[in-house]
């Protein structure tokens, strides 16, 4: 699991850079979450908390949820073992709330 998690890590980072080049949005917060906390520990956070984050508000201006942390945990099955049911529904209903359809692949 450390090897998921150290894996996840680097495809939250990867998330970082893509929404700076692709969505002209460059993370500061989310990056110091990473920094201090890793990727795991930051996608937990992020997904459990009352309200979408300002980094998500702001990726949906930009019409880029496919770069939020929500829709990285839900359309990749390779990380669900890294959370608990309930917080992948939970990412999963934040999506559509936003009118997103996560295109779950396959693993």
């Amino acid at each position: 699991m450390a090897d998921l998690a150290k894996q996840f890590d680097a495809a939250m980072l990867e998330v970082y850079v893509r929404a700076k080049e692709e969505a002209k949005y460059t993370a500061s917060e989310f990056h110091n979450m990473l920094t201090r906390q890793g990727g795991v520990a930051t996608a937990k956070q992020l997904i459990n908390a009352a309200k979408p984050s300002d980094g998500y508000t702001r990726l949906y201006e930009r019409g880029f949820l496919k770069l939020t942390v929500e829709a990285v945990v839900v359309e990749n099955p390779k990380w669900h073992p890294l959370f608990a049911d309930h917080e992948i529904e939970r990412a999963r209903a934040r999506l559509l709330a936003y009118n997103y359809k996560p295109n779950v692949r396959a693993s």
